[in-house]
């Protein structure tokens, strides 16, 4: 069978390439299917399939059958994989017939931000790998540090980090969206403003206001809201590994409100919501701001990932990363319902301070966005980062107990040491007194950093998650900052986690219930002080026993 496409090669004119039909890969993947076929015109046989085209709808006699979406790596011709139009409708819950009934599709599960994203489709044919034809994505403001620490995560996403190809800045400010064809390319926004992000395609099929795109997933995030543009195409680059387009993004669209793993398909003329992220840079010795503004896609994927980049960009591009520095960063993540979480860390170190920042900033939200509360929906992001070009870090080195008997009603008094650099050491003490009435016996005082007394309420979060948005935004807060540190009174009592609260020493009919139940126990513990540390990251933990006698 013989067939044309159509797809932009420069500016915005969409032109016709021809088709050749091969043949048909039966159920390459979950029910799919791929169309295999040979193409030519236009540049495609100096350049092959190019990185860009995914999407380009292709027409037999007239009808369109599907888009090219897959293609052979390295390969000296080009063989392209058409997904069928059927399972790519599938994209917006539309169900294949004459009638055009919809039928809605469940929604995903999440999924952690460690494994991000599926695999994308792989066939092994003979010694070359049929893939999806990866997705150009452009970075504006990135640093090449940050490319370089993320595009090994982007790329198992199937995405192609480019940097400094496609503007974005302005991409969003028309008001009156244009209206898109078959064969024309769109830029699918992450982010816009001072850093930008966003991924090119090609689109498939238009549907009154509803657009299809790609032939593949972007991220496979299944329900999503992410603003598009059209975008044009300035030249195209033959490459013996991979050709692609460079294209740039221009006026807006509308919303892209499906990622599945066939296709993404949206709304011309719906605005998505997306969400400021502001980031002011304060080097404290050199008493110089920086300020960075930006727009986010509020996604529960995307978002932690995007705001890494984000911080780790900025710290890259403003602040030197080799040899020692610390950076304090506080903020607040805000949300359209529900009280705000706070940010509140410290890093330091000789090496590797942007990633730990730029962590601190990303599990927040992160645990926030996948806790698979619908109402946590992000509003906003503002941080501040305060910049220092020395190590400030502290070890809790020693902690003594005077006197190590006491009876109940009596003071104990404990003393923390805390080493530094170049040899610094600092003296914090603290005067505990114990109730009249106190039982008797072995009491613990443990000085730890906030990694260790925050260990207790992870392990709680795993057994049992919290079960409502105020739970789960109290758990956030009450995350202690590494730039304190932490006294802990405790005994060898049990306490139980029921619902996500915490029950200490329940009397001994009910922790009979509560073990019966299947209930975790834990140690019990009696009070908690904040120690007056030096300023700076402190790390570490000591313990000292006190018996309580008659």
């Amino acid at each position: 069978m013989k067939g044309t496409g159509r797809t932009i090669f420069t500016g915005n004119r969409v032109e016709e390439f021809q088709v050749e039909i091969l043949g048909v890969l039966e159920n390459v993947g979950p029910k799919q299917s791929i169309i295999m076929a040979r193409l030519s015109g236009g540049p495609l046989n100096e350049t092959g399939v190019l990185q860009g085209m995914s999407g380009s709808p292709v027409y037999v006699d007239g009808k369109l059958i599907g888009a090219v979406a897959l293609s052979f790596a390295f390969s000296k011709e080009p063989v392209a994989g058409i997904r069928p139009i059927e399972e790519m409708l599938h994209a917006h819950g539309v169900r294949s017939g004459t009638d055009g009934t919809r039928a809605v599709l469940p929604k995903p599960g999440t999924t952690e931000l460690a494994s991000l994203l599926p695999k994308p489709l792989d066939v092994a044919s003979g010694g070359a790998r049929l893939v999806e034809i990866s997705t150009p994505l452009w970075l504006g403001g990135f640093t090449r540090s940050t490319l370089e620490q993320f595009s090994p995560g982007l790329r198992a996403a199937g995405l192609e980090p480019v940097q400094g190809i496609g503007g974005g800045g302005k991409a969003m400010a028309a008001s009156t969206p244009a209206r898109p064809e078959p064969g024309s390319m769109i830029s699918v926004h992450l982010m816009t403003g001072d850093l930008v992000a966003g991924a090119d395609g090609t689109v498939t099929y238009v549907d009154g206001n509803r657009v299809y795109a790609f032939g593949h997933r972007f991220l496979a995030t299944g329900d999503t809201e992410l603003p598009f543009s059209r975008a044009e195409v300035i030249t195209l680059l033959a490459s013996q590994q991979v050709s692609f387009k460079i294209s740039t993004p221009k006026e807006w669209m509308g919303a892209i409100l499906q990622d599945r793993s066939t296709a993404i398909s949206g709304e011309i003329g719906r605005r998505a919501r997306m969400a400021p992220v502001t980031l002011r840079l304060h080097n404290r010795g050199a008493g110089t701001e920086t300020a960075y503004h930006m727009e986010m896609a509020s996604d529960r994927l995307l978002s932690p990932v995007l705001l890494q980049m984000a911080v780790y960009s900025a710290l890259d591009a403003t602040e030197r990363t080799a040899g020692s520095s610390s950076v304090a960063i506080r903020g607040l993540l805000e949300w359209t319902d529900g009280p705000p979480v706070k940010i509140d860390n410290f890093a330091s170190g000789d090496w590797g301070v942007p990633q730990q920042t730029s962590a601190a900033a990303a599990i927040p939200l992160s645990y926030a966005l996948q806790s698979s509360f619908d109402a946590l929906r992000l509003k906003s992001v503002s941080l501040d980062l305060d910049i220092w070009d020395n190590k400030r870090s502290w070890q809790i080195d020693s902690i003594t107990a005077a006197p190590r008997e006491v009876r109940p009603g009596e003071k104990v008094r404990v003393s923390i040491g805390f080493a530094g650099p170049n040899g610094a050491e600092q003296i914090s003490t603290l005067d505990y007194q114990f109730p009249v009435g106190a039982p008797l016996g072995p009491v613990t005082f443990t000085a730890s950093d906030a990694l260790r007394a925050n260990l207790s309420e992870y392990q709680q979060f795993l057994v049992n998650p919290p079960h409502s948005v105020a739970q789960m935004v109290e758990y956030l807060n009450g995350l202690r900052p590494n730039r304190k540190a932490y006294l802990r009174i405790s005994r060898n009592y049990p306490s139980y986690v029921v619902e996500g609260e915490l029950l200490s020493s329940p009397p001994p009919s009910l922790a009979m219930l509560l073990a019966k139940s299947g209930a975790a126990p834990g140690i019990s513990q009696v009070a908690e002080m904040e120690v007056n540390a030096p300023s700076g990251a402190i790390s570490g933990g000591k313990s000292v026993q006190v018996e309580v006698k008659e």
